[in-house]
């Protein structure tokens, strides 16, 4: 998906500053799609050329005026030509390096990735704490939303339920390497202790 069409959809409601849509983006559209300040204000850019977007300024008591852009037919037009055309199918299409450094794993790396996973761990509840919260706000009967909100309660979901399914993986892969870890530890300590038996059999009485 380009940037452009997730910068559309964000101004479908309302008008936003190119501070308020990397907020959007940073706290919602963000974990589907990311995106840089530096990237949406260039995009931006290009919209307002191409007149998908339309801004004004607005005055601010002793700073400079604030430039808000809003979604003007063209700019709707062509999001419902982008809704309407086929779609690259990703399903679930993961590209993270972490899975290419599992497959280097051994035991000097051990610890690390091991580390690598509580970090996952303590991350993923928190967005999964986050995904709750605005469930609950503003998503708490998915029933009586207009059909629109429903399509962004399901992203929503998709969130959640992707988010639980990676966590579960985080700790049943953090289960096993610490299974592992722990043979490692034991079967040194007991190579310590053998060697350590040997060489008090040697010294002389």
């Amino acid at each position: 998906m380009a940037l452009r069409y997730a910068i559309l959809t964000a101004l479908l409601d309302e008008e936003h500053s190119g501070y308020d849509l990397a907020r959007n983006f940073d706290h919602s559209l963000g974990f589907f799609w990311q995106a840089s300040h530096q990237q949406i204000y260039r995009e931006l850019k290009k919209l307002s050329e191409q007149r998908f977007v339309a801004s004004h300024a607005v005055a601010q008591e002793g700073r400079p005026d604030r430039i808000v852009y809003s979604l003007t037919e063209s700019g709707k037009a062509a999001l419902d030509d982008w809704v309407m055309g086929a779609d690259k199918l990703r399903v679930l299409e993961v590209r993270d390096e972490f899975f290419i450094k599992l497959y280097n794993l051994h035991n000097e790396n051990l610890n690390h990735i091991q580390h690598s996973l509580d970090l996952r761990v303590e991350c993923m509840r928190g967005r999964l704490a986050l995904y709750e919260k605005i469930r609950e706000r503003r998503y708490s009967q998915p029933e009586k939303l207009s059909l629109r909100r429903q399509g962004v309660y399901l992203s929503l979901m998709a969130g959640i339920m992707s988010s639980e399914v990676h966590l579960n993986w985080c700790e049943m892969a953090l289960q096993l390497l610490r299974e592992r870890s722990g043979k490692l530890e034991n079967s040194k300590t007991g190579a310590e202790n053998k060697q350590s038996g040997r060489a008090g059999a040697a010294s002389p009485a």
